[in-house]
């Protein structure tokens, strides 16, 4: 009977082997977001790029990085007309709001309004609950040591993005 928390942790087990199969893991993850974002945006009568967008501005806050239109523009690679147009339709829909900087009055930075958190909320809550759940199982140790692989791996793919010599926002 063996413990499915170490099921796989062979010592054997070749580490580049490991590291492959993590890449096909983020590769994995990363497709099935997308189709989920995909699935979110035609529910509530988005497009792509304003999933894109919500993405970018949830991230941002997260982090505490506040976006402007403008970086919100270069991390998506689209133009300055393009973003405000964006962005008033998500101001229009509800989604969004522009909130004045606390510090400079005349920068405006994009925000989740109530009613884009409970729509997103609404959606995403079930997948909340099924990801708690598939983790319930896993020691403390494991889920710390998986945060260590995700930040390192984040911060090597941005690392990558802005030696990019083509990517938009340069």
């Amino acid at each position: 009977m063996g413990d499915q928390n170490t099921e796989n942790t062979d010592p054997a087990r070749d580490r580049s082997e490991l590291e492959t199969e993590i890449a096909r893991d983020l590769r994995a993850l990363t497709a099935i977001s997308e189709q989920i974002g995909h699935v979110f945006a035609r529910s509530n009568d988005l497009r792509p790029n304003d999933f894109r967008a919500l993405m970018h501005v949830a991230t941002a806050q997260a982090e505490g990085t506040p976006v402007t239109a403008g970086r919100l523009s270069a991390l998506m690679g689209v133009s300055a007309p393009a973003v405000t147009y964006l962005v008033e339709r998500m101001i229009e829909s509800g989604h969004l709001e522009r909130v004045p900087d606390a510090t400079d009055r005349r920068r405006v930075h994009l925000g989740y309004t109530d009613h884009g958190m409970s729509v997103a909320a609404g959606f995403f809550g079930p997948l909340s609950t099924r990801t708690r759940a598939a983790m319930a199982e896993l020691p403390a140790a494991d889920l710390e040591a998986a945060h260590r692989v995700f930040v390192a791996i984040t911060s090597a793919l941005r690392d990558f993005y802005s030696e990019l010599p083509t990517r938009p926002d340069r």
